[in-house]
């Protein structure tokens, strides 16, 4: 008797398919060019601030890279159901969390830094799961919005890389470096619209490395740095001595913690349009749960808290690549530059003009996504369109005036001063406003929108 032919076995994700070695690695490369000037900015800004050494600034930068490395290896792969969103998203050190830092440096010592990093570690492991049950508050109204705010607040970032950040410097906003940026973005839309497959992909990446080819005759390289620095290196655990816990510090690192998790969220959320992956609670729980492990070992190693990238978000829309072991082999990557200093210092020593035209195109993309995720929105017969427009103004106060809210105790400084922070919390508000109370809730979208169609209504 003949056996029936067996069913062939479902086609894997994108998402969770395995590229060849090859490509794997280049495009792992890219999504380290593309945020590691962002991520090691953290600790240069930190430690000047601090009126640390050098030597401890770089000390601070490789656990920085490490903690970083480690809390994307985990997103990316997961550990077993407690840890990781499993999506293709890199980690990095959060600017929110610089001010603070700061300040309880100042008033309490670098101990203080790092036993309240600590605390919030813990504090954001208990809390992961209680706020990811606020997802199905971030239908494509909320997560739209957010999105484009994040795109639209990254701008400036990548125009002060170009130009320069201090106006009445010499070079500053030089036609020559206006030029170089110019013509990396060409390069980069002329190899997506005449190329297709891997080269369409690593169009980022040969534009950073034509960009810094072209610098180095005007002069805009340095690689001196690179001689200096070690082959091996790493922060020994509490660097600065036992850590301490004074409550006022914790409580500040604690609403940090919280507003990581507003963004993370967003992003996990923009991760999940793009690559067509569902994201239940869970998913998210274990996503935010890794930026609390990020408090935990960064407060041990003397490293950072961490949050998921806005700049590879955008690079994860630009080139279509949905593989989460791409994310991984970055992760690797960020582990092996934090352990050999020498290696950092190559990346490091980009110029800054080509890491700005390179994230130009990224963070666009980003707030396109945004765009192209509110079009799912009904605003016909409902306020919807008011709620994304207030929400992208008062996202985008602390942008075009950073001083607004100078006058303001710290913790709303911290909250208010973040772009992205600040357009969560109004979106999400302002939707529970108008479309779930007084009966409205089911009236105000074409229809109810669940926590895991969030992640799922991009178009395919």
């Amino acid at each position: 008797m003949s056996q029936a032919p067996s069913s062939p076995a479902p086609a894997r994700h994108p998402v969770d398919q395995v590229l060849p070695p090859g490509r794997l690695g280049i495009l792992g490369l890219q999504h380290v060019l593309v945020m590691y000037t962002g991520c090691v900015t953290v600790p240069l800004v930190f430690g000047s601030a601090a009126k640390l050494d050098t030597s401890t600034i770089g000390l601070l930068i490789n656990a920085d890279l490490l903690v970083a490395g480690l809390i994307t290896l985990i997103q990316a792969l997961g550990i077993g159901k407690l840890l990781g969103v499993r999506l293709p998203v890199v980690a990095g050190a959060t600017f929110t969390a610089v001010t603070p830092m700061i300040l309880i440096a100042g008033e309490y010592g670098m101990q203080a830094v790092y036993g309240s990093m600590i605390a919030a570690g813990v504090f954001g492991l208990l809390v992961a799961v209680p706020f990811s049950r606020a997802v199905r508050f971030f239908p494509p109204l909320v997560s739209g919005s957010v999105i484009t705010v994040i795109g639209l607040s990254l701008i400036g970032v990548a125009a002060g890389l170009i130009a320069g950040l201090d106006p009445t410097a010499k070079d500053y906003a030089a036609p020559s470096h206006l030029a170089l940026a110019g013509g990396i973005i060409m390069l980069i839309i002329i190899v997506s619209r005449f190329t297709r497959g891997f080269f369409a992909q690593i169009g980022v990446l040969l534009g950073l490395v034509g960009g810094t080819l072209v610098a180095v005759p005007m002069g805009l390289t340095d690689f001196s740095s690179v001689g200096q620095a070690d082959w091996l290196g790493v922060s020994s655990p509490f660097h600065f001595g036992a850590p301490q816990f004074p409550i006022a510090a914790v409580i500040s690192m604690c609403v940090v913690m919280l507003v990581t998790f507003t963004e993370s969220t967003a992003d996990m959320l923009a991760v999940g349009e793009m690559t067509d992956r569902p994201l239940s609670k869970g998913d998210v729980a274990r996503g935010l749960a890794a930026d609390g492990v990020s408090g935990i070992l960064g407060g041990i190693m003397n490293g950072f808290l961490d949050t998921v990238f806005a700049q590879n978000v955008g690079l994860v829309g630009m080139t279509k690549v949905r593989s989460r072991y791409v994310a991984a082999v970055a992760g690797g990557i960020l582990l092996v530059l934090g352990l050999v200093p020498k290696l950092g210092e190559i990346v490091a020593s980009l110029p800054e003009p080509v890491i700005g035209a390179a994230g130009l195109v990224m963070f666009a993309t980003v707030t396109a996504v945004g765009i192209r995720t509110l079009r799912e929105v009904e605003f016909e017969g409902t306020n919807n369109l008011l709620v994304v427009a207030v929400s992208i103004g008062i996202g985008m106060l602390p942008v075009v005036a950073p001083t607004i809210y100078h006058a303001f105790p710290t913790w709303f400084q911290i909250i208010g001063g973040s772009a992205i922070t600040s357009a969560t919390l109004a979106a999400f508000l302002l939707n529970l406003l108008f479309n779930h109370t007084g009966g409205r809730g089911r009236s105000a979208t074409a229809e109810p929108v669940s926590a895991t169609e969030v992640a799922t209504s991009g178009p395919t």
